[in-house]
């Protein structure tokens, strides 16, 4: 069992480093985050009650919170992202990381974690990502190591994503990464399950459109992972999963947008932000709901449904639902990695 510790999320989003970190056993004592979109913060809020919010991360500064044991932040990534114009540190989103950076060298905390997209890698043919090691290095007293973790080792998402951790010398000590696929049974999960493609903030994840994401509908036996409650009639049984499998082999040749199917256990495609995500139905297609992506990322179902807007609790819109999701840390993951840290007995004085 960890020890009650201090943590500030920044870019907090819906908390997934938070969540992470609790389901891997750690508890809090001051918790603060960081946020500017108003529904992340109203569904932080609401989640995590005793959590105080601290602001914008330009405004934040070390000598106005107690000193964190943890600092986690997956700073924008639009312009390091593959599907986007890859600025990279030129842009002037992703240049928020020097914030971060700026608040790590001000607190000292005993571990950092940043998670952020596999485009940072090749961003400017690897010179922003180095130039960002070298700005961890420069803080003085840290440790590094970074792993590139798929969020299709745990759930039937493609999601790559960079997770890079500092120990400060003394109080905590690298030996988190390397994490495998086979550490969690991912083999035999995506044996069976389809993976759809990695859920995306700009996802509108409705309607049908030239742009949509087909995601197979999977059989009942592990079809919780993504499908939501079905009441009963055609495909479904009242219970909330699939009677039967709907997308049969003689349909995985039809192709959207030029490109087929994949098939059951093979990685799809990488979502870019304007695509729709859906699921095939016989001939039809419906969008995946925002419990479906709730899940997808491994929150609990209706997640996102509510917020606290200055003290009054609203229902927040779909729209705001999915994006929020897009947005997030895949909580599975973020779990992997504190339960590591727990094992290297993490501020263990």
């Amino acid at each position: 069992m960890a020890k009650k510790i201090n943590i500030v999320e920044l870019f907090s989003g819906i908390g997934g480093f938070s969540k992470g970190l609790t389901d891997a056993g750690f508890t809090f004592n001051k918790h603060y985050f960081s946020e500017i979109d108003k529904h992340a913060i109203a569904n932080y809020k609401y989640n995590f009650n005793e959590a105080e919010y601290i602001g914008s991360v330009t405004d934040v500064r070390g000598n106005g919170i107690e000193r964190p044991d943890i600092i986690t932040f997956g700073s924008p990534c639009q312009d390091f992202s593959l599907a986007g114009k890859q600025l990279g540190l030129e842009g002037q989103r992703s240049v928020l990381i020097l914030e971060a950076i700026r608040i790590i060298r001000e607190c000292k905390p005993s571990v950092f974690i940043w998670e952020n997209v596999k485009g940072a890698f090749s961003s400017n043919d690897g010179a922003d990502f180095w130039a960002i090691i070298a700005a961890f290095a420069n803080i003085g007293g840290y440790r590094l190591e970074w792993q590139l973790l798929n969020t299709s080792w745990f759930l039937p998402q493609n999601r790559e994503r960079i997770y890079l951790i500092g120990h400060l010398a003394g109080e905590s000590e690298p030996g988190v990464f390397p994490i495998t696929e086979s550490d969690f049974g991912a083999t035999k999960w995506t044996a069976k399950a389809p993976i759809v493609r990695a859920i995306t903030a700009g996802g509108h994840s409705g309607g049908h459109h030239s742009g949509m994401t087909l995601v197979k509908e999977v059989n009942p036996e592990i079809s919780y992972a993504i499908s939501a409650t079905y009441g009963k009639g055609k495909y479904g049984n009242g219970r909330g999963t699939l009677v039967k499998p709907v997308l049969t082999p003689s349909r995985t040749e039809k192709r959207q947008n030029g490109r087929r199917f994949k098939e059951n256990g093979e990685p799809a495609f990488t979502l870019s932000c304007q695509d729709q995500h859906g699921v095939m139905i016989d001939d039809s297609i419906r969008r995946l709901t925002e419990v479906e992506c709730e899940r997808l990322q491994g929150f609990p179902d209706d997640w996102t449904k509510f917020g606290n807007y200055d003290g009054v609790i609203k229902e927040i819109a779909k729209t705001q639902r999915y994006k929020m999701c897009g947005n997030a840390v895949t909580t599975n993951v973020v779990k992997a990695i504190g339960e590591r840290l727990n094992l290297l007995h993490f501020c263990k004085k």
